[in-house]
């Protein structure tokens, strides 16, 4: 079994979809998994750990900062 490595955490659901969907784009395979142990006081929508292979890591930070650029330039 490959050993999977946090490459980052989304702050709910939908950010981790949209980078999932990235990593899937950029041909990289990837998992979600909470980030913190759930709370039933808390509403469903607890911060997640985006993990990939660890062969596949420096290509998903890659893949990630990318679009954390394209993000900032958005907002300018």
């Amino acid at each position: 079994m490959t050993r999977l490595v946090q490459v980052a955490v989304a702050g709910d659901v939908s950010e981790a979809e949209q980078l999932q969907e990235l990593l899937t784009a950029a041909g990289i395979e990837s998992r979600l998994e909470p980030a913190v142990e759930h709370d039933p006081d808390v509403p469903d929508d607890p911060p997640l750990k985006v993990l990939v292979s660890e062969s596949e890591v420096d290509d998903a930070r890659e893949a990630i900062e990318a679009l954390s650029e394209a993000a900032e330039e958005d907002l300018e």
